[in-house]
């Protein structure tokens, strides 16, 4: 079971917001998190200072949360075997998506990119079939 805490969700997804806003009014660029990690694995893009910076301050910010006292409290209810073919997967529908979940969703919905839009109905009508059939099929 998942616990919904209300006030920490729309605090990230207003940060989520402000960073991609302030990342295309700087940098003209789409906070896609895959394309940005790309652009720091060899070759390196000419900018890959910025896209540094920027997965180094995904990772800080969790960190500096519990260092001032935060908790961040998660559990993982599935084995590591599901785990790595989940991230196999998703690598394939970021690949055949042409992109990955925060960059259609996030910022192509915001410029109301039709394929971002399909991208993310496809996302998201697969993530609700998929906890169906895991809850109520297969009963994990």
């Amino acid at each position: 079971m998942t616990d919904f805490t209300p006030f920490q969700s729309l605090l990230g997804g207003a940060l989520i917001g402000l960073s991609a806003v302030l990342l295309m009014a700087f940098h003209g660029r789409i906070a896609g998190m895959t394309g940005i990690l790309t652009g720091i694995l060899p070759p390196l893009a000419s900018d890959w200072q910025w896209r540094a910076a920027f997965l180094a301050g995904a990772v800080a910010a969790p960190l500096l949360f519990i260092a001032i006292g935060g908790q961040i409290a998660f559990s993982v209810p599935v084995p590591m075997l599901a785990l790595v073919v989940g991230g196999f997967l998703v690598g394939l529908g970021v690949h055949f998506g042409a992109g990955c979940p925060s960059g259609h969703g996030i910022c192509g919905i915001a410029r109301l990119s039709p394929r971002s839009i399909v991208a993310v109905a496809i996302f998201m009508v697969t993530a609700f079939a998929t906890v169906f059939i895991i809850r109520h099929v297969i009963g994990g």
